[in-house]
């Protein structure tokens, strides 16, 4: 396959509705054209999203990518329309964005903090499954030659990450990615019980080392490293645990990404046996922090769109500042993540 001028890979985090913000970056990337998608690593709404990205490649181009994924996203909108998770109309109002005040989204909440998935869900019915293998076909996802795909899960039993290769991708495997141990039973896959892939790959940046040529990462993160001030509700509390845990496994290997790159330039390791990997970041906390946890389970089309809209914005602003730098150096100074100073373009 010709490759464009500048390749590299996404990494899509999990975040539940927060994924249609990666959503609108990705249309906004495949759009513009001009970076050619060598691999994605995805995690929960991450996984979905790339695999309605290779759904639709296969059927055209980035043009049909586009298009998988608003049908994708459309299609999570219709089927929460008569859920009774909904904004009260005050909020509707003030343009308040949150379930904060809905009366079903605490009783649900309350209802997964004292009974299992199993107990309130015997059966374990699954909508979103039956969603995901209504909206993509997953033999055109296998047979993606135009990029590889890796989506990760948490093994139950070890403890330890499961990266499942496009090539035997099914749609159990991405809801095995996507399964929150608070509101789904574990997702069994050849015996192997597996809870959402975000505890310790959001998203898994490894298998790009050894299986991908291009040396640019592109992290399209949701959930927030750095949030001010001591969380004080219940809710606040598990929130930002959460955000915590969902972010501990990529910082580790942003680490170890920097250790590689620090011990080639001292001249330690070989340049010819290992590479520098370069990190970008498409973000906005800004826009992102203040919906809350609540808001990740408003799958109103409005919202949807709403967060769409300032995905494409963020990276077509995320283009004009840095496309000019990958493949030559990272646009994010990874030290500075550990230090808590936050992200910073350096030269």
């Amino acid at each position: 396959m010709s490759r464009k001028q500048k390749c590299v890979n996404l990494a899509l985090q999990g975040g539940g509705a927060h994924g249609a913000f990666t959503w609108g970056v990705l249309d906004r990337l495949l759009e513009d054209g001009r970076l050619d998608i060598e691999a994605i690593s995805g995690t929960s709404a991450g996984a979905m999203n790339a695999v309605a990205v290779a759904d639709g490649l296969v059927r055209d181009g980035p043009d049909g990518a586009r298009a998988t994924l608003e049908q994708f996203w459309r299609s999570i909108s219709q089927r929460s329309a008569m859920s009774p998770i909904q904004r009260l109309p005050f909020d509707v109002l003030m343009g308040n964005w949150s379930l904060d005040h809905t009366p079903g989204y605490h009783f649900f909440d309350a209802m997964t903090r004292i009974a299992s998935p199993y107990q309130f869900n015997p059966l374990n019915i699954n909508p979103l499954l039956q969603l995901l293998e209504e909206c993509i076909d997953f033999e055109r996802v296998r047979s993606c030659n135009q990029m590889k795909l890796f989506v990760s899960a948490t093994d139950v039993e070890t403890g330890r990450v499961k990266i499942f290769d496009r090539n035997e991708l099914t749609a159990e495997m991405v809801m095995a990615s996507a399964c929150l141990p608070f509101l789904f039973q574990a997702v069994e896959i050849d015996g192997v019980p597996y809870w959402d892939g975000g505890y310790m790959g959001n998203p898994s940046l490894f298998p790009f080392h050894t299986q991908s040529e291009s040396g640019d990462i592109i992290v399209v993160q949701i959930n927030p490293i750095e949030r001010k001030g001591a969380p004080r509700t219940a809710q606040e509390i598990l929130n930002r645990i959460n955000e915590i845990s969902f972010n501990g496994s990529l910082l580790r290997e942003f680490r170890a990404i920097d250790f590689v790159r620090r011990l080639i330039e001292e001249g330690k390791l070989s340049p010819e046996h290992y590479r520098k990997t370069r990190v970008h970041v498409i973000e906005n906390q800004e826009e992102l922090k203040p919906l809350g946890a609540s808001s990740k389970v408003n799958a109103e089309w409005q919202f949807l769109v709403h967060l769409r809209d300032i995905g494409r914005q963020t990276a077509e602003d995320w283009l004009a500042a840095n496309y000019g730098q990958v493949g030559k150096r990272s646009t994010v100074d990874l030290r500075a993540m550990f230090q808590g100073i936050g992200a910073e373009h350096h030269g």
